[in-house]
């Protein structure tokens, strides 16, 4: 990896472990896909976040909910998913997001 520029989160992440990860995760998931015009950052940011709170997987959340503020979601946006999703993933998903959610919020302030 090269020294010359910023490293990606992939490469902050998983660094030299899984080179074909980090190449994957940079050009196509984020380089490609994230690209498409069809769907705004906004609405894929807001897409992901409901994914990762149904789902269960808070792991990546963090990195997530950065990028939806970066994305134009408020804060107050971002909190209210958590409430809707709730009653639709069910009140433990939603819980163990919010506490990733409340302290990224906190270090955001």
């Amino acid at each position: 990896m090269s020294n010359n520029k910023e490293l990606t989160a992939a490469q902050r992440m998983i660094g030299d472990f899984l080179p074909k990860i980090v190449e994957l995760t940079d050009d196509v998931l984020f380089g490609d896909i994230w690209e498409r015009k069809e769907l705004s950052p906004r609405d894929r940011s807001l897409i992901t976040v409901s994914n990762l709170i149904t789902s269960g997987n808070t792991e990546q959340l963090g990195f997530h909910l950065r990028k939806a503020k970066e994305n134009g979601i408020s804060e107050e946006e971002l909190k209210e998913v958590f409430i809707h999703l709730a009653f639709y993933a069910g009140w433990p998903k939603s819980m163990s997001a919010i506490m990733v959610a409340k302290e990224v919020f906190s270090k955001d302030s």
